[in-house]
């Protein structure tokens, strides 16, 4: 049986190395490589913006050197804080990021942070850096996603939908795994069949960042226009890829998905803020 398949589509994946390089006994993984390639696309779309509105690129060479520390901690941080159990025992654990437990909601809070305190002491202008950046966050994440299916992770439910994942059950992450979603083959292998919910959330991305693109370079209104777009476009993606998920990080003992809640508070402001700004154009387009 293959590592892992998508039988819908007659895809099938025989050997499927987590590895990329073997360095003196380090290991360096295809996620850790992909996470650096969205990084650096980014930067460089990022980068030709700048140039093209007549901003200081070095600004956003800067920046990154922040925001990557800071994304890193606070994804890992955002993380550790709704699944407390699994450290409270063995704080050192805290600091092993090698062995997973990163939240895209936490990296993404805490770069968006280090942004604002960066432009407030560079005097920049807030809104239109971050019109520059929200293409490079989505392009980011697009990248980034695909890093989950060399772990084998970030995996919904049961289904037989056309982009349904096979995994051997000795390749999946037990911890997300559930006795009613194991499936046999004839042979007796057992395997699960689920949703790649990283690729609905990394082929959603691509579209956002399509559109955003589009929209900044021909019919952008005012700055701030393409943040709250993203975190529109992202904020009601996630909330439908999130329901899907079996990892979900939730809040307290409830089963509230905290990333479905922080996706809502995003869509609701977003609209909120554009009809406010579109209302400001239309009033001074009157006068």
């Amino acid at each position: 049986m293959p590592e892992v398949s998508f039988p819908n589509l007659n895809i099938e994946i025989q050997h499927l190395s987590d590895t990329f390089i073997n360095i003196f006994g380090f290991e360096i993984k295809w996620y850790a490589i992909l996470i650096i390639t969205g990084v650096l696309t980014g930067l460089y779309l990022a980068v030709k913006e700048a140039k093209r509105t007549g901003q200081d690129p070095d600004n956003y060479f800067d920046y990154l050197n922040y925001a990557i520390i800071a994304a890193i901690i606070g994804a890992r941080l955002y993380y550790v804080i709704y699944r407390w159990e699994e450290f409270k025992n063995d704080i050192w654990r805290i600091f092993n990021i090698r062995t997973g437990g990163l939240a895209l909601y936490g990296g993404i809070i805490a770069a968006f942070a280090v942004a604002y305190f960066y432009t407030k002491k560079k005097k920049l202008n807030l809104k239109l850096f971050f019109d520059t950046i929200a293409p490079s966050i989505a392009i980011g994440q697009v990248i980034g996603r695909c890093g989950n299916f060399f772990n084998k992770e970030v995996f919904g439910g049961s289904t037989d939908s056309l982009f349904a994942m096979r995994l051997s059950l000795e390749n999946a992450n037990l911890s997300f795994v559930s006795e009613d979603m194991i499936r046999f083959t004839d042979g007796g292998q057992r395997f699960i069949q689920v949703h790649p919910t990283f690729l609905y959330e990394s082929f959603w991305n691509l579209c956002l960042f399509f559109i955003l693109i589009i929209i900044r370079r021909k019919y952008k209104k005012f700055d701030g226009e393409i943040i709250a777009l993203y975190l529109l476009g992202y904020g009601i993606g996630r909330t439908w890829i999130e329901a899907m998920r079996t990892d979900q990080l939730l809040i307290g003992s409830t089963n509230i998905p905290v990333s479905v809640v922080l996706s809502v508070i995003l869509i609701v402001s977003s609209l909120i803020y554009l009809i406010y700004e579109f209302k400001i154009l239309k009033t001074k387009s009157e006068k």
